[in-house]
């Protein structure tokens, strides 16, 4: 195996606004790594359950990783400020799929949050403040609040992760609810499964599949949205196709895109004639190609990555408008675990932050820190002595009969699905530290 600790050029991180453009170094190699070594016996296994290497982890809390939910959290401002119910709803589905959109090519996986960990960002520039807690450890959930300048957002998160020999299947359990106050309107939808492909062996990519509904519960419309397996010849990679549905089910708006670029909206009638198999479906699904190093059919290549023309999603209808288009990830994206620029700066530490964060906040993990900062095997060493803390931890409370009570959200029911949920308790920014654990 190579070294760990050999040195590597260091990148000097140019501002803007405050805000860094790249890690402090770039990331580390995985080539020597051998990921079979460690999944084959996890075949069918829950993964959350299994402590995994660090050289698998990218530099962020899984608590970070949900703030990438707000990247674009501009629409939710476009939603708050637009009178038509219809267009709302449009700008909140655009959103819903604009929250995953920093997954691609991100096969990286975050760190386990600790209980009682928590993570707060404020972006007074994209309107919002937000803190998130590790609410359980087994099972584990991450619970997030959001205040927006003209909204709320609220949610929770049980990841299910499970390898299946080629694949890790990702079920993300959980309800994001959405409040836009000046229309008394709220919102609830869950986030699709996602799968990560080629474990073993090529080139690792990310694809989203299943059915996302989003219901406004106050006048019963609801956006169904269909994230498309991309089949053989790739014609579907990365596709969402849906509608919006009125009060008695009826088609009031078409929705279409790619997860990974942006999502557009027609008239119902014009998107249904586009739909329908022509010439146009034969000559997109010969512009797809399967990445696998050859022209071979050989089952065994079926998890291979397809490719496409990211222009082939659009289709140029005469009421066609953009909702949503992803931003440029920067050219050196690559060298930084394919973060975005908005994923670029959630584990940096702004000066004098440090003095009012509570001593869980994700920042100051430290095996998170020297990952970031290319000190892998004083990383590994970190995120071992955390681990075997938790567990002593555990074991003392076990021994008391004490179990450890979140300090920002409930556990309840969610009002308007009622399903079990996680409810903030409101008093997170008030900004009171005593009760804090020492997790570090």
């Amino acid at each position: 195996m190579a070294s760990t600790t050999e040195k590597r050029e260091k990148q000097p991180a140019s501002e803007a606004n405050g805000f860094r453009s790249q890690l402090p170094v770039a990331m580390f190699s995985r080539a020597d790594f051998s990921v079979w070594s460690i999944l084959k016996q996890c075949i069918g296994k829950e993964l959350s359950k299994i402590t995994m290497p660090v050289i698998f982890n990218e530099p962020l809390s899984f608590l970070q990783r949900i703030t990438e939910y707000l990247e674009y959290a501009q629409l939710l401002r476009t939603a708050a400020q637009t009178d038509d119910p219809l267009l709302r709803m449009q700008y909140v589905a655009a959103f819903a799929v604009s929250s995953i959109s920093s997954n691609w090519e991100r096969i990286g996986k975050p760190f386990n949050p600790l209980l009682g960990e928590t993570y707060e960002l404020e972006r007074r520039d994209m309107g919002f403040r937000m803190m998130s807690e590790q609410v359980s450890h087994h099972p584990p959930v991450s619970a997030f609040h959001v205040e927006g300048d003209s909204y709320s957002l609220n949610g929770s998160v049980l990841p299910k992760l499970r390898f299946w020999g080629k694949s890790v299947e990702i079920t993300p359990k959980g309800t994001i609810t959405l409040s836009l106050p000046k229309y008394n309107e709220v919102y609830t939808w869950q986030n699709v499964n996602c799968c990560i492909h080629n474990v073993i062996v090529g080139k690792l990519w990310v694809e989203h599949s299943g059915t996302m509904e989003i219901v406004n519960h106050p006048t019963k419309m609801k956006a169904v949205l269909n994230f498309k397996q991309c089949g053989w010849f790739g014609k579907d990679l990365h596709k969402v196709e849906g509608f919006i549905y009125g009060p008695r089910k009826q088609k009031l708006k078409a929705l279409y895109g790619n997860w990974v670029l942006g999502l557009f909206a027609a008239e119902v009638n014009e998107f249904e004639s586009a739909s329908k198999p022509s010439s146009r479906d034969l000559s997109h699904s010969n512009s797809f190609t399967k990445q696998s190093g050859g022209t071979s059919t050989d089952d065994t290549e079926d998890d291979a990555q397809p490719t496409q023309s990211f222009g082939a999603y659009e289709l140029d209808l005469p009421s066609q408008v953009c909702l949503w288009r992803a931003a440029s990830r920067p050219s050196h994206s690559p060298k930084y675990f394919c973060f975005t620029s908005f994923a670029m700066t959630l584990n940096q530490l702004m000066d004098g932050q440090e003095a009012i964060l509570p001593k869980t906040d994700s920042r100051l993990r430290p095996d998170i820190r020297l990952m970031e900062e290319g000190n892998i095997d004083g990383a590994a060493e970190q995120k071992n002595r955390l681990e075997e803390k938790q567990r002593a931890a555990r074991k003392d409370r076990k021994k008391s009969k004490h179990e450890p009570t979140p300090l920002w959200f409930n556990q309840g029911t969610n009002q308007h699905t009622g399903g079990d949920d996680w409810i903030y308790n409101g008093h997170y920014f008030n900004r009171s530290w005593s009760a804090c654990p020492d997790i570090f």
